[in-house]
């Protein structure tokens, strides 16, 4: 009789059914919360205010106010450029952070962690499950911004060719795509934030507190990167390529700029995913 040691052979799909199963369960219960939808739909509101301001005002900026303002009664696709703008230094990082900072927390206040972990889904992949559910969001929230923007500015003003920073000229449908890369750099700079935002989950069973440090910081990070006094530090910041989408409005794209910017917040999901793991796999559940 030959003995073996390897694994029976449904274990891997079985394990790998456990966890999309997981990943199912908490994306359909992230977007059937109020909460959300409720941010979501704060954050469609944002163009949707810019574009009345504008039409109601007949768009007299006289060069005031944020970048690509001017250009929204000439073509209502600005609309979506001006809202990201002016959504990503606060609006879209208070959203990611109630989401992020509810990852752990939101279930240990509930008293459904426990129950989690009693599932075969094991405390690393709840982890990463946790963290994708996070990062959907980063990308539904930024999409959220630039669909609205879109459709709010196809509605109040005219929508034709888009001039480039770098002076080329595009079509509308190519201008949406460069729109919906855009919205993509948006969401790829926020998983930093998310996985900081998951790490400080893991340190609270209060979800509120986990939360405001997460926005705290992400407002501490952009006040450092506007002190010219910290050059030195500005390039390990999460926050410092956030506004960097401006090189994909250029003929041809220039992607330096999204591949730093990706590679800066994959140092921090390592890093603040190390440092969760740490914490997490030593955390006492049934406290």
């Amino acid at each position: 009789m030959t003995l073996s040691s390897d694994p029976p052979a449904d274990v891997t799909p079985t394990r790998t059914r456990v966890g999309w199963a997981l990943l199912a369960s908490e994306l359909s219960v992230l977007y059937r919360r109020r909460r959300t939808w409720a941010m979501l739909g704060a954050l469609a509101a944002i163009p949707v205010l810019i574009a009345i301001a504008v039409r109601v005002t007949s768009g007299s900026s006289s060069g005031r106010g944020p970048a690509f303002l001017d250009q929204i009664t000439q073509n209502g696709l600005f609309v979506a450029l001006t809202a990201m703008v002016v959504s990503t230094p606060l609006f879209l990082p208070l959203t990611v952070g109630v989401v992020a900072g509810d990852t752990i927390s939101g279930e240990a206040s509930h008293g459904t962690l426990r129950y989690l972990l009693a599932a075969p889904a094991g405390r690393v992949r709840l982890l990463v499950v946790k963290f994708v559910g996070a990062a959907v969001f980063c990308l539904s929230a930024a999409g959220s911004v630039v669909l609205a923007g879109i459709l709010i500015g196809a509605i109040l003003f005219p929508v034709g060719p888009v001039t480039l920073l770098s002076g080329d000229t595009v079509g509308p449908v190519e201008s949406i795509g460069r729109l919906a890369l855009v919205a993509s750099y948006v969401a790829v700079s926020l998983l930093g934030l998310s996985a900081i935002g998951l790490f400080i989950s893991t340190l609270t069973d209060v979800p509120v507190g986990a939360m405001a440090a997460t926005v705290v910081l992400a407002v501490t990070a952009q006040v450092l990167g506007a002190l010219p006094q910290l050059d030195w530090l500005h390039p390990w910041l999460f926050t410092n390529y956030w506004l960097g989408f401006a090189d994909l409005l250029r003929q041809p794209i220039a992607w330096d700029s999204f591949g730093s910017n990706a590679v800066l917040q994959l140092g921090y999901i390592v890093v603040f995913g190390a440092l969760a793991y740490s914490r997490f796999t030593t955390k006492d559940v049934l406290s």
